[in-house]
Formats: structure tokens, C-alpha cells, sequence
């Protein structure tokens, strides 16, 4: 541990929490609760490593068993890194975006969940004939204009994900003169335009020289490329994107529901919570 790291740590753990074992939360959860308030107010830092499971379960009066639980709900959550050997112990590190592919929460929205500041750089934003393979998902005729353009999505300044979207030109007039560092949904939506459903197919690949300078990752190295049709009401098509992620930096999640298929037609549902209104589909954007 360096002394920069261990003055925070010793100062986080000046004055320990008092962890309540009448809450109806579980103290264990308690625990990655305030580890993680203390990343997220900078007072743990990516980096930083927690004192050992001994010393820090004595220094919190809790069983090392329940410090443990505490801990590994946050190494899945990919907040901290557990190295063994002498030189090893629990190390903070930048936290995954999780990002819903079921609702329509935008990548803003996501990033802020995770207590990281989103942000957004635009590459390219130009008129252009729609290109062939667009012309399908938007259902264009040929020589139709679309708006073409290209963004890389931040979280703290990093490099998560490159986004190439479409939208149909005649529809959205003056959409270029707009701030298209937000979220394009939202501006969308000023058109009446905002969508509804999302047709998403999702395929792993590799990034390609410029990609990978643009994500500031290795060339060859693994993405997970989204290509996406957005629909809004009626089924009209407002835009089509493929978007590279990260997958060492995001991770993306689905929810499903589990039924039978009844005779004569129709699904029995099983399993699974009822989706939030407005979910079905969804948009990083």
C-alpha cells in the first residue's frame, strides 16, 4: 500500500461506521453500501487497497465472514479486484457500466447509476445519402438523406463505446443544429419522434486500429458490437446505430421472462417481475 493510498484509507477509517444489525438491511450489504459512497465521494480512489480482511473486519467490529460478503458484492459488481500472494489484497478498481438492454433508460442515465460522470465526444455529424444497408431498417427509398453521426460515449473521461447512427433526414429538419452531445432520444422526442421499441442484434468482435485509438484499447481487441433499430410509435423507423462497447468496461444485461406456450395461442408467464412501463425495448442514447 503507498502512503498516498494509506491516508486515505486511514482517514476513511478515522472515525468507522456504525453498522446497524436491527436494519432490515443485511450488514453485509451495509457494508458495500458505504465502501461504495466512499468511492463514489473520491475518498477511495481506483487503486487503492483495503487493509487486510483481519485488520479491517476488527476496525469495522465485524465478523470476517460478514466483511467477506460485504466485499464480494462488490468484486461482481466489478468495484474492487481481489489479487493473491504477499503483494495482493483488495484493490479498488473503475467500476463496469451496467447497461439495461430491456428498458429505454438512456446511456446517461446508466452511467450515473454507477457513480461515474457520462459524457459524450461527437466525431462526425453530416448530411449524407442514406447508405444501402440502411435503407431496410429505416425503410428509405434510394437517394434518400439521412443524418449521419458518429460519437464516443464517456464515463470520467473514458472511452466506453463508439456509436454510428442514421436518422431519416426529412423528419428531423435542423437535427444538426441541435446539441447532439446529449442524449439523442431525448431531442428525438422534440420531434414527436421519441422511441418506443428497439430491435437490437448483438455479435462479438475486434476492435480495428481506428476504433481501438478511438477507445484507447489494444488493436484486436474484443468488443461487442450492437446494431440497433429504433421505433417510434406506429413502428417508424427513427434510427438504426451500430455501437462498439467496451467489454471491460460495460456490461450489458437483458431481463427475460420465462413462460409456456398455451394451446391455441398466447404465453403463460412464470417467472419474473412486471417490466417498468415503457420497456419494451430500449437505448443507450
Amino acid at each position: 500500500m503507498t502512503r498516498t493510498d494509506g491516508d486515505r484509507v486511514r482517514r476513511l477509517l478515522a472515525k468507522p461506521p456504525v453498522f446497524l444489525r436491527t436494519s432490515s438491511v443485511a450488514v453485509h450489504a451495509q457494508i458495500e453500501q458505504w465502501l461504495t459512497a466512499a468511492i463514489a465521494n473520491g475518498w477511495l480512489v481506483t487503486g487503492d487497497r483495503l487493509p487486510a480482511e483481519r485488520e479491517l473486519s476488527a476496525l469495522l467490529g465485524v465478523s470476517r465472514m460478514t466483511l467477506r460478503q460485504g466485499v464480494e458484492g462488490l468484486e461482481r459488481r466489478g468495484v474492487v479486484t481481489r489479487v493473491p500472494g504477499r503483494d495482493g489484497g483488495a484493490f479498488i478498481t473503475e467500476p463496469k457500466v451496467e447497461c439495461d438492454l430491456t428498458g429505454l433508460p438512456g446511456f446517461s442515465a446508466q452511467v450515473r447509476r454507477t457513480n461515474l460522470r457520462p459524457g459524450s465526444v461527437v466525431l462526425s455529424a453530416r448530411e449524407v445519402r442514406c447508405p444501402g444497408d440502411v435503407l431496410g431498417p429505416l425503410r428509405l427509398q434510394p437517394r434518400a438523406k439521412t443524418f449521419e453521426i458518429i460519437r464516443v460515449r464517456l464515463a470520467n473521461d473514458t472511452p466506453l463505446a463508439i456509436e454510428r447512427s442514421y436518422f431519416p433526414a426529412k423528419p428531423l429538419p435542423g437535427m444538426l443544429e441541435r446539441d447532439l452531445t446529449g442524449s439523442m432520444y431525448a431531442l428525438l422526442a422534440t420531434w414527436g419522434l421519441q422511441p418506443e421499441t428497439a430491435v437490437e442484434y448483438l455479435e462479438p468482435t475486434t476492435a480495428s486500429s481506428a476504433d481501438a485509438a478511438l477507445l484507447e484499447v489494444p488493436d484486436g481487441s474484443p468488443l461487442m458490437g450492437i446494431e440497433r433499430t429504433a421505433f417510434a410509435l406506429a413502428g417508424v423507423p427513427v434510427e438504426f446505430s451500430r455501437d462498439l462497447f467496451r467489454p471491460d468496461r460495460v456490461r450489458l444485461m437483458v431481463r427475460s421472462r420465462v413462460g409456456v406456450e398455451l394451446e391455441g395461442g398466447g404465453v403463460l408467464d412464470l417467472v419474473g417481475p412486471p417490466e417498468p412501463a415503457g420497456s419494451a425495448g430500449r437505448a443507450l442514447h
